[in-house]
C-alpha cells in the first residue's frame, strides 16, 4: 500500500486512490484560508488544492492542465490538483502559501 506523507502524518492508501480524498479523511489542512469553504469540492475546476508532489501519481489530464494553466497558477511550476490526482506509489506532499496554494512560501510540508 502507498504511504502519503503530509503536513508531519504517514497515511497508507490503496493505490489509485484519490490524494484529495485521503488528505481530507485523514484530518490534512489541504485549503488555505476561506478556500476551505469555498472550493470546488473535487471536481478540478477551483484549483483550490494545488500541491506539490514528489513520488508516483497518476498523470495529469485536460481538466487539470486546464485549470494550472490560468492564473493565478502558473504551469511552469511543479504543482497538481489534489482532487485530480490518483496515487499510485509513495509520495510527499507540499502545501505552498496563496489562496489557491500558488504562492512559493511553504504553507506545510
Amino acid at each position: 500500500m502507498p504511504q502519503i506523507t503530509a503536513q508531519g502524518k504517514t497515511i497508507e492508501c490503496e493505490s489509485g486512490a484519490n490524494l484529495r480524498q485521503v488528505l481530507l479523511k485523514n484530518g490534512i489542512d489541504l485549503y488555505n484560508g476561506g478556500s476551505t469553504v469555498i472550493n470546488c469540492h473535487g471536481i478540478g475546476t477551483c484549483g483550490t488544492c494545488s500541491v506539490e508532489i514528489e513520488g508516483e501519481v497518476s498523470p495529469m489530464e485536460w481538466r487539470e492542465k486546464t485549470r494550472l494553466s490560468l492564473p493565478p497558477h502558473n504551469p511552469e511550476k511543479s504543482r497538481r490538483l489534489a482532487c485530480q490526482v490518483r496515487v499510485l506509489g509513495d509520495i510527499r506532499v507540499t502545501k505552498h502559501s496563496g489562496f489557491w496554494g500558488q504562492d512559493d512560501a511553504i504553507q506545510w510540508e
